[in-house]
């Protein structure tokens, strides 16, 4: 006996949702986990919490000092929107950048 048209459209339905499900789980993103934190050069303090890998963040009118309190790479970039030249500061470290603040940064 063959399957009708319902029970074909029915297998489909239910096959499709869980590939969506189990893609949609294994391509959720990554986030770092602890928080990045910084003085602009302003003298005003920011926390990043958990910070999602690959996103670039903005840094509120440049940072004159940070502590990368969590378990990713952080990445400073001298320009907005990640571009410029870059500095990498490793998981649990802290620096000062002087005159030369920084705009955005980027995990992972």
């Amino acid at each position: 006996m063959w399957p009708r048209g319902n029970d074909i459209v029915r297998t489909a339905v239910a096959i499709g949702a869980a590939a969506a499900l189990f893609c949609g789980m294994s391509a959720n993103a990554q986030a770092a986990t602890g928080d990045f934190t910084y003085v602009n050069v302003n003298g005003d303090d920011f926390t990043l919490h958990s910070p999602v890998d690959g996103e670039c963040f903005l840094l509120v009118s440049g940072a004159r000092s940070a502590a990368n309190r969590t378990n990713a790479t952080a990445t400073v970039f001298a320009e907005q929107g990640c571009e410029g030249s870059r500095v990498t500061m490793p998981p649990h470290t802290s620096t000062d950048f002087g005159g030369s603040a920084p705009h955005s940064v980027m995990f992972g």
